[in-house]
């Protein structure tokens, strides 16, 4: 502005002055660039520093002789400057300046805090080196001491409300705990009688059967508390770190009585000692032993009950399951059919129905199932359901998803050519014709050239009941069956390709099985070649002897071979005398995709499938009725899988790309 000191870079202006450079405007812009007001606690003067554009008098004034103001130009543009000024505001014009665009506040730095901003960087770069290094070193003792602390899962009383209602399908090992329960309300009841519960009870069964599920009910129903805790967690990098875990989960306990400690998968802990790699000293060992010390050394009458989970009973310690300590055993068996309709209603509960859906059926269909699939088959059939937009689960999503759970889900994108196609067809075929000719077979269930899972096509058969044993007769016609598929190819296209690899593995389980297993060979007579094949890491001698000579393996091999010789005859035979009706079935399968059991039998029948019971849509018939036996029979219990390629449903996979 006019008549400002220009000697100095700031010029020092009246408080006036501001307030003019606030308030006016010279040619339609502001006077005022920027101002900032620094606030001094230590008086009430405010400092306020800023920028300008200058002014200067109009050469030209009005008629009524006021002047007027025009910016300052240095070759075309507005010259600018600095200005400065102390002062107080009048609380009338605090309003203006505090809240005009173009002046900031700027609260004016102490001591203090030059200081902190000066010494922060320094002091964060300490805070790092003792975090990091220095109190990891201080804390490493303290760390090492704390991992001989047990990592259980405790659940209090008020946590658990899993009883026996929510546990299906194991009546049999229901009963055999309700004493347990008994003991766990009330252990008076026992001691006034001179009666000692056991101390450890061991639950034996397939993955999946619902053991964690019923150790639960069990701390549920007699109003306990529950500690769980895996096998695992006693393994620990440092020497003493397991054998003093299991000393403080025994001390836990005895401070929660009456109470119940669950350890599952207790194989990876107590396996058999003296058997590992080399022959130093082994950590599990000294684990086991301390758990062995343990059992021996707490009362029964102290309200403590072991548990423990396994699915290899046969790998654990003999010191371990003698009287006294797990002295009991409970199996814990895949469900039968009334066990799975059970379990299925429990789960049923969770998910919304149609009013059509049998689930007696749906368990009919499920043999060899466990509870953990059932569950998952209803939450499979829900998704389905849900992505079909339906607003209940419908039979035809329950069928869906049970073929999911077991054979893989449809890769109906996946893209095959004309040629591909037709072969997988006739591959199918020729099991499908089998499966019906083939007295002994499993029941076929459906028949389908849509890939699934790893394979390009599927031929499902599904027993009537579930499977206790595996008879010679029924042996020898699944073998028969797994053939029909090479065969069928090579009958197609006078070529075989390397689809049928599936088939020949499973082929040639089975025929050693019978061999060397089952005491099934006329030749070898009732005798068990080969033993179970044990490895060191489940706690087993690392030296396997063989226990048949060269003379005797040659005759194992010459029998599988016949076995298998023998069924590639009898099925190249069968489907030669019925080429016609596998041309009718490939060709049926290459129009719809898929074919139910009724429709195969039908053109086995008749050499040509009716249109009236032609599949919808191309994927078949999925109906309960057709896919499910209708006899209500079924054993009690099921025995271990064996290791030998067999199973209660019959998959043959068909031919995949070479």
């Amino acid at each position: 502005m006019a008549g400002r000191n220009k000697t100095e870079d700031s010029a020092e202006i009246t408080y006036d002055q501001f307030i003019g450079m606030i308030t006016n405007k010279v040619e339609g812009d502001d006077i005022l660039i920027e101002a900032k007001i620094k606030f001094s606690q230590a008086s009430e003067l405010k400092e306020i520093t800023g920028k300008s554009r200058e002014t200067r008098v109009a050469e030209n004034a009005d008629e009524n002789g006021s002047t007027a103001l025009v910016f300052v130009r240095e070759n075309g543009k507005i010259k600018e400057s600095s200005f400065r000024l102390r002062s107080t505001i009048p609380e009338d014009h605090q309003a203006l300046i505090i809240g005009h665009p173009k002046v900031e506040q700027e609260q004016e730095s102490t001591l203090l805090y030059s200081f902190l901003l000066t010494i922060l960087p320094f002091l964060l770069i300490v805070f790092f080196i003792y975090f990091f290094f220095i109190r990891q070193i201080k804390m490493a003792g303290k760390g090492a001491m704390n991992f001989g602390k047990i990592k259980a899962r405790a659940m209090n009383k008020d946590k658990n409300k899993i009883t026996f209602k929510d546990v299906a399908g194991v009546e049999e090992a229901k009963d055999e705990v309700f004493e347990l329960v008994d003991f766990l309300k009330d252990p008076k009841k026992f001691q006034k009688l001179g009666g000692r519960i056991p101390k450890g009870i061991l639950m034996v069964g397939s993955p999946g059967t619902g053991k964690t599920l019923l150790a639960k009910a069990i701390a549920g129903e007699a109003d306990a508390s529950f500690f769980s805790i895996s096998g695992s967690d006693f393994v620990e990098m440092f020497v003493g770190v397991g054998a003093s875990r299991v000393r403080d989960m025994f001390e836990q306990a005895r401070k929660s009585t009456p109470c119940l400690v669950f350890i599952d998968e207790i194989d990876a802990v107590g396996r058999h000692r003296g058997h590992g790699l080399g022959g130093g000293n082994d950590e599990r060992e000294q684990t086991l032993n301390a758990l062995l010390v343990e059992m021996d050394g707490f009362d029964s009458q102290e309200g403590i009950i072991i548990i423990a989970a396994t699915n290899r009973p046969d790998v654990l310690d003999p010191a371990l399951l003698r009287p006294g300590r797990f002295d009991r055993q409970i199996t814990v068996p895949l469900p039968d059919v009334r066990g799975r309709e059970s379990i299925l209603k429990v789960h049923a509960k969770k998910v919304k129905l149609a009013k059509e859906v049998d689930l007696s059926v749906i368990a009919r269909g499920t043999p060899g199932y466990s509870g953990a699939e059932l569950a998952n088959l209803l939450n499979e059939a829900a998704l389905l359901a849900a992505r079909k937009n339906k607003k209940r689960i419908r039979m035809i999503e329950l069928e869906e998803a049970r073929d999911k759970v077991r054979w893989g889900r449809e890769r109906r994108s996946l893209a095959m050519s004309e040629e591909d196609k037709t072969r997988t067809a006739w591959h199918e075929a020729g099991h499908a014709i089998l499966n019906i000719l083939l007295e002994h077979c499993h029941p076929l269930h459906k028949v389908t050239i849509i890939p699934r899972g790893q394979s390009l096509g599927a031929t499902m058969s599904l027993p009537k009941e579930d499977v206790l044993n595996h008879h010679k007769l029924q042996l020898l016609d699944t073998i028969c069956m797994t053939m029909g598929g090479r065969i069928a190819e090579e009958m197609y296209s006078g070529d075989i390709s390397s689809g049928a690899a599936g088939d020949i593995q499973q082929a040639t389980k089975m025929a050693k099985a019978m061999v060397t297993q089952f005491g099934m060979s006329n030749e070898l007579g009732m005798v068990q070649y080969g033993g179970d094949n044990e490895y060191v890491f489940l706690g087993r001698d690392m030296a396997q002897s063989k226990d048949y000579s060269e003379d005797t393996a040659q005759l194992i091999d010459g029998e599988v071979k016949t076995i298998i010789n023998n069924a590639y005859d009898r099925a190249n035979r069968l489907i030669n005398e019925n080429k016609d009706k596998v041309q009718a079935i490939a060709e049926a399968l290459k129009e719809y995709e898929t074919l139910d059991a009724s429709q195969v039998e039908e053109i086995v029948k008749t050499g040509k499938l009716d249109q009236s019971n032609t599949p919808s849509g191309g994927e078949g018939m999925t109906g309960a009725e057709a896919a499910t036996p209708t006899t209500d029979s079924d054993a009690e219990n099921n025995p271990p899988k064996e290791d030998s390629g067999l199973d209660s449903g019959t998959t043959a996979p068909a031919p995949s790309p070479a």
